[in-house]
């Protein structure tokens, strides 16, 4: 077999999040994040991080049982010879309320088992601190992370975890997707605000600087716990292009830019950048901070880049054209582009552009570390027929080659819900994008069996050859 372009010590997996698959959304003393308030389809964010109701069915709540299940499912993923998984702790398994004084033990034996279980079969556990998860108390009580106070509560459970795990977890992410808090500051920082409201940047930016600090006190702590270990941030990929060559819409695009890479460039670089001047002024924009804050975020700076890609947008400046098209993403329909079931554009030459764009901006490590096709997915003889998955992987897997020979340093791939979970965005079941079929449906019925599709042995190809044979 022919040398290959990815290195021997390149991580090739799969990535899902606790509150999309473990279920058992109260068992062994764990208490309701925000991601348990969380309904189906319309409702999906109607009462979002205030109250659970007993009357309507919440999808989190047994997601695919992964709690019960995650031996089975973990022998499944290292028969696809999987060399890493991504997921995340639920930080109401550890802290209940976020406030407690002492660690819930029975949670933080689950992540041993589970942690465990994966090193029984050399997979690398892959950790998100926290994926959407804000305690719902702190949610409630503190208004989640406009509140300065989470910075320490968030500090006290990194450094809980990281002492508790350090013999086995070598890889961290602090917040999942953190640039989505602009976007979506229910999701990202436990908070609501309105879209029509034009006071909501300064709370959804002082809730960022918060995170900025927490997530640089994290870094410190992990260095400082396991000297061994690397620990990254994560950013949703929001490629953009501009609309035609008029200056107008490059210079449209090339704002909406910023405001997602705006998170990365403080958090890879250590620094406020200069843009964020105007930027701040321009939105009325006046953060609080405290004496140490910007020294503290300068010396902690990210290990690594990891970042979600599964689509592109295209930016006009006519804002009147602009709409929603997916994965928390405002532009216009690009017509060189085919479309998924749910209007997401796939763009798999993106992603050798951001790649390199990332690259070109940080010359720090890159980790694809979410990517996939959610579809429709029909359960035939015990399989799944899911050739159109495995072209969207192939044809994404061809283009992390072409950027790695551009120069790009990438530490691995991993695919999103690499068993079928609860979709975060819909909350459906439907809309799958696993190598696994799980037999539950959007109302939670059915057997929970798991079934291998078509794309589970073609992926196992591609692990064995190191992407070679795809």
């Amino acid at each position: 077999m022919k040398e290959s372009i990815f290195d021997s010590h390149f991580l090739w997996g799969g990535a899902i999040a606790a509150h999309q698959v473990e279920g058992a959304y109260n068992e062994d003393g764990k208490e309701p994040s925000t991601a348990d308030t969380l309904l189906v389809n319309e409702e999906r964010f109607e009462h979002y991080g205030e109250y659970i109701n007993q009357n309507k069915y919440y999808p989190s709540h047994k997601a695919i049982d992964f709690y019960h299940c995650f031996k089975e499912d973990i022998k499944l993923f290292a028969e696809m010879g999987f060399k890493a998984l991504r997921t995340s702790i639920a930080w109401t398994r550890i802290y209940p309320k976020g406030i407690e004084e002492k660690p819930n033990e029975a949670g933080l034996q689950f992540y041993d088992d589970l942690f465990d279980e994966m090193l029984k079969y050399n997979i690398e556990p892959i950790i998100t601190i926290t994926h959407y998860e804000t305690p719902l108390y702190l949610a409630r009580e503190y208004g989640g992370w406009k509140n300065r106070k989470l910075i320490a509560l968030y500090e006290k459970y990194a450094r809980t975890i990281f002492e508790r795990y350090k013999d086995k977890v070598k890889y961290w992410m602090n917040f999942n997707e953190i640039n989505t808090l602009a976007i979506m500051p229910a999701l990202g920082g436990g908070f609501h605000e309105s879209f029509d409201d034009p006071s909501r940047f300064q709370r959804i930016y002082q809730a960022a600087h918060h995170q900025f600090v927490a997530s640089a006190l994290a870094v410190k702590a992990c260095h400082e716990i396991i000297p061994d270990a690397k620990i990254g941030m994560m950013l949703a990929g929001q490629l953009s292009y501009p609309y035609s060559c008029n200056p107008d819409d490059v210079f449209a695009n090339l704002k909406q830019s910023r405001q997602s890479l705006f998170f990365s460039d403080v958090m890879m670089r250590g620094v406020y950048p200069a843009y964020t001047t105007r930027m701040f002024e321009e939105l009325n924009v006046q953060l609080e901070m405290k004496e140490g804050d910007l020294d503290i975020i300068k010396n902690n700076t990210s290990d690594y880049l990891a970042l979600s890609y599964y689509m592109s947008s295209v930016v006009m400046s006519d804002t009147s054209q602009l709409k929603k098209i997916g994965n928390m993403s405002i532009g216009v329909s690009n017509p060189y582009l085919q479309t998924s079931e749910w209007g997401w554009q796939i763009d798999s030459k993106g992603l050798r552009i951001y790649l390199n764009q990332l690259y070109d901006r940080y010359q720090k490590p890159l980790f694809i570390v979410e990517n996939g096709l959610g579809a429709i997915d029909i359960l035939e003889n015990e399989t799944v027929h899911d050739t159109y998955r495995i072209d969207y992987i192939r044809k994404h897997i061809e283009q992390m080659k072409e950027a790695i020979q551009d120069g790009v340093e990438l530490m691995g791939y991993l695919p999103w819900g690499c068993i079928d979970l609860v979709s975060c965005s819909t909350g459906e079941m439907k809309k799958r994008y696993g190598f696994i079929y799980v037999d539950i449906d959007n109302e939670g019925q059915g057997s929970c069996k798991r079934y291998k599709k078509e794309s589970f042995e073609w992926y196992q190809k591609v692990i064995a050859s190191n992407g070679e044979e795809i």
